[in-house]
């Protein structure tokens, strides 16, 4: 049996005439009869009692029209549900980051919550090294990135050009320098992440390179941790610069210029090429580039070539 068949059979039990369900389905009685032969024969019961002239129901039928009139109900809520999903009043966006680029999707949440409250947001805590392989086991649908993962199978979207920050705090000797050299921060205690990345070890080549040594003397598992023992006094640290903006915009730590260690990041959202998003995920890519239009840099939305 399928709905439309279910649907007919409902039409003459509630007019109790075949005919009169034709009209008011617009359909020709012969057809009617015909639906409900099959739907008969589907089950293997007779539905309706032919003896009976005001098209009464058997027992068979009587329990079907239960059945067929929550069925139907289904359907209708099914629906409805399918409608608010497209237009937005319910539906769930699966997000997946790092402690730091976390960061960069605080404000674009924030925009797109505004504008559709009812869709629930889940943002997955991950290794940036990790989420291209979880994306393709769908863990999710869009995930942030400091790196280009393969073009052939993900799109890629740069969004935020981010530096790295040497901070300290206010009291520390250099907080007044403004700008120093590299070789000078050969005394200095560094408060070291202790997560391996490129960017980790991209600064400890830099080191080498211009023969300084660099005293990771205490490395804290998280950036929040970071900042907070800095701030306390205790070295300098090199970090994100969108992960202090608060804190150098209250005062509470400061930055020193490091030319050498200008190192440029580009956070990129990414997605499989060969998914359709959902509608949620890309309202959020709508947020993302409304965001770029309205704040400009250092946010933007540059969708990446493939080759």
């Amino acid at each position: 049996m399928d709905l439309n068949q279910l649907e007919t059979f409902l039409a003459v039990a509630e007019e109790r005439s075949f005919s009169r369900a034709a009209l008011r389905l617009h359909r020709t009685q012969p057809a009617i009869s015909q639906v409900i032969r099959k739907l008969e024969a589907s089950v293997g019961e007779t539905l309706f009692d032919r003896s009976a002239r005001d098209g009464s129901l058997t027992a068979a039928g009587e329990l079907l029209r239960e059945y067929a009139l929550r069925l139907l109900a289904l359907r209708r809520e099914a629906s409805s549900a399918l409608d608010e999903l497209k237009s937005l009043e319910r539906g769930h966006l699966q997000l997946a980051a790092n402690e730091y680029t976390c960061m960069y999707l605080l404000p674009v949440m924030d925009a797109f919550r505004r504008e559709f409250p009812q869709v629930h947001v889940n943002v997955h805590r991950m290794l940036a090294s990790r989420i291209p392989e979880e994306l393709n086991l769908r863990s999710f649908e869009i995930g942030v990135v400091s790196f280009r993962p393969d073009p052939a199978q993900f799109r890629t979207i740069a969004v935020y050009g981010d530096s790295l920050a040497l901070i300290a705090s206010p009291t520390h000797a250099l907080a007044k320098a403004g700008r120093i050299s590299i070789t000078e921060l050969g005394r200095e205690d560094f408060i070291a992440h202790n997560v391996t990345s490129p960017l980790r070890r991209k600064v400890i080549e830099t080191f080498q390179r211009f023969r300084t040594p660099l005293n990771m003397r205490i490395e804290l598992p998280t950036i929040e941790a970071i900042k907070r023992f800095v701030a306390m006094g205790n070295g300098v640290a090199l970090v994100p610069n969108l992960t202090v903006a608060r804190e150098l915009e209250t005062g509470d730590l400061v930055r020193i210029k490091v030319d050498e260690l200008e190192f440029r990041r580009v956070l990129r959202l990414v997605h499989r090429r060969q998914t359709p998003l959902s509608y949620a995920a890309q309202a959020f890519l709508r947020a993302v580039r409304t965001l770029a239009q309205t704040q400009g840099p250092p946010f933007y939305y540059q969708v990446e070539r493939q080759g």
